[in-house]
């Protein structure tokens, strides 16, 4: 039987040892990498990373994708926290040239490892179009009430008017002028109000009761900022305008 290289598919191959499992291993004088045939773990085809992708995305725990998908939750994790670590912390939007912009900002808690962790999420949204204008995470201080101020993008900074709820930071962050703090009876911070229930929805580490707490910090943040991509993507698919 001819053997070939499954990475280069060189046939310069020479043998090279037995493994621990007792299978014939093999050598590349091409790329030097080692293999054997017929391979007990065979590598993950693009279909299921795909698939795992649209998981993601959905409110199932990661055993339950693991289960849907056939990987092992070993992979699994791996694959999640490159995938949290690799996407882009920044915001997407349409392109503004009009003042008249208008916005709506608010704040949700979650929590990572156990419930003394509480964790917030801060958030903006535009809210003729429903686009995502600003994210930061954090705790529920002025400083984070900064961060997301400077998530903002430049022109939402200089003319978007606010609208928030009573909490006092937003008060010391955003411009007098323009800031709008009112109650939830007055309907003006529905759509952002409205956009939290869909994260929780959508989320599984964002439900208020279970088990899907995230362990790590940088796992939670990148499963947010994952759903914020495809969340705006799928807006600006509407408007077939490129984000900037």
């Amino acid at each position: 039987m001819e053997v070939k290289c499954p990475y280069c598919e060189s046939d310069q191959i020479v043998k090279n040892g037995i493994t621990r499992h007792k299978k014939q291993n093999y050598k590349c004088k091409k790329c030097n990498r080692q293999f054997v045939i017929n391979p007990k773990n065979q590598p993950i085809a693009e279909s299921t990373i795909k698939l795992v992708d649209n998981l993601l995305l959905e409110r199932i725990s990661m055993r339950g994708i693991k289960r849907v998908a056939k990987v092992s939750l070993q992979w699994l994790q791996s694959y999640v926290n490159g995938k949290s670590v690799s996407v882009e912390p920044q915001v997407k939007v349409i392109p503004r040239k009009k003042p008249r912009l208008t916005i709506e900002c608010d704040e949700l808690w979650s929590f990572v490892g156990d419930k003394k962790c509480k964790v917030w999420i801060w958030l903006a949204i535009n809210r003729n179009t429903r686009e995502i204008v600003g994210v930061f995470v954090g705790s529920r201080d002025q400083e984070t009430a900064l961060g997301l101020w400077q998530s903002l993008p430049t022109v939402y900074r200089q003319w978007a008017v606010c609208y928030t709820d009573f909490w006092q930071a937003y008060s010391c962050i955003l411009p007098k002028k323009r800031h709008k703090a009112v109650g939830k009876e007055s309907g003006q911070t529905n759509h952002i109000e409205r956009f939290n229930c869909t994260l929780r929805q959508r989320i599984s580490r964002l439900v208020r009761k279970t088990l899907s707490f995230p362990k790590k910090l940088e796992n939670h943040i990148g499963a947010i900022w994952i759903f914020i991509h495809h969340y705006n993507s799928e807006i600006h698919s509407k408007f077939c305008i490129m984000p900037s």
